[in-house]
């Protein structure tokens, strides 16, 4: 069995979620091959330096292009991969889009998102509009389609016109190695020296979308300051909507809270977790996510979540979180009142055992799973 990964729709100079996702499954995949199985990873020259190292069953199908050019390497997916993974044998090719070709005989789609649906305003209009065209082709070629939660198969199953029997819920999992409890002296020393952090806070770590709700976070953390003492409020991310940050500066300014936000703009995933580690507690409240990942991690380093009561995140967060409205600033102040202070413990606690639960081992041999099964079911016909 070969199976070919379609990794080219993230860019390399701004690795995504996704990408991250690909990093923790691909090698415990790797460690989990039979003798007759091969992993073919669909890379661009500046994406791969980014996935090596992954063993001897993992080989490269090298794309001029990855997201870094979008449309190029869009159209390459469509007029290429029809031509090139015939070459290399491929038996399953996995991808978020299908091309209009087939270029395998099996077809797994991995769906992360649905944004073109649901947040729409996170996505320029041609991408929007393309995604749209794509997904309804998409789930009628997949053999499979792999999700990572019972939010995101509602939305699949509202939006799209999906064979329900094709879907296979895997969660995602924890980095436990990286995101785990540490010295917090180290973790503050690393904090004073590298961004001049140095006093307790409530953390907020996502990219700056409208979507994930900052501007709701900001005017909560006004609501309660006077509750928090010296606790201040740091934003960790990339602005990736340039006027939604100016707007988000605004508002602090307006609710008299500038000098007690800190702004670290995108760090690595690695060194999130030294601010988990310091952090009085980790505020998430999303309008949509389809899984939420960083509230596990934050759960897995013994940071306190508060997160919203809508779509994948009390899924994700079980009963290890305090869950809130995330329209209502009132509900979010409130949360971060009681995780600061009275529930703090309770929700470490509980957080740790919780995260514990989720590991990309199990990530890793369920999606292997899913690549069998439809290579025996093709081959079977």
């Amino acid at each position: 069995m070969r199976v070919a990964i379609n990794l080219l729709t993230d860019d390399p100079a701004h690795p995504s979620g996704a990408h991250w996702f690909w990093t923790r499954i691909i090698p415990e995949m790797a460690k989990r091959l039979t003798e007759d199985e091969e992993l073919h990873l669909l890379v661009s020259p500046t994406m791969r330096p980014l996935h090596e190292g992954y063993g001897p069953g993992v080989h490269y199908i090298t794309f001029p292009w990855s997201n870094e050019r979008r449309w190029p390497r869009t159209l390459s997916e469509h007029l290429y991969a029809p031509v090139r993974l015939p070459r290399s044998k491929i038996d399953v090719f996995n991808t978020l889009l299908a091309p209009i070709v087939k270029p395998a005989p099996g077809l797994v789609a991995h769906i992360k998102t649905l944004h073109a649906y649901t947040t729409p305003g996170a996505i320029g209009l041609p991408a929007r509009v393309y995604r749209r065209l794509s997904y309804p082709r998409t789930v009628r070629a997949a053999d499979a389609i792999v999700i990572n939660s019972q939010s995101l198969k509602s939305e699949l199953l509202t939006y799209l016109d999906v064979d329900e029997s094709k879907l296979r819920m895997i969660t995602e999992g924890v980095d436990h190695e990286r995101f785990r409890p540490g010295d917090p002296d180290e973790a503050w020393d690393h904090l004073r020296s590298r961004y001049g952090v140095d006093g307790p806070f409530v953390l907020f770590v996502s990219s700056l979308w409208q979507y994930k709700n900052c501007h709701g976070l900001i005017e909560a953390f006004a609501q309660a300051k006077p509750k928090l003492g010296d606790v201040r409020l740091v934003v960790v991310g990339a602005g990736r909507d340039e006027e939604y940050v100016r707007r988000l500066h605004e508002l602090a300014d307006r609710l008299g809270v500038s000098d007690d936000l800190i702004w670290i703009g995108p760090v690595t995933q690695a060194e999130t977790v030294w601010f988990y580690r310091c952090a009085e507690a980790f505020a998430y409240p999303s309008f949509n996510e389809t899984f939420g990942l960083p509230i596990l991690e934050s759960m897995a380093t013994g940071c306190p979540v508060i997160t919203s009561n809508v779509t994948a995140m009390p899924e994700t967060a079980g009963d290890a979180a305090l869950l809130v409205d995330p329209h209502s600033p009132e509900s979010i102040a409130d949360a971060l009142i009681q995780a600061c202070g009275p529930q703090q413990q309770r929700l470490r606690d509980l957080g740790f055992a919780h995260a514990a639960k989720f590991t990309w081992e199990s990530t890793a041999e369920q999606t292997l799973q899913v690549y069998r099964e439809v290579y025996a079911n093709r081959r079977s016909r």
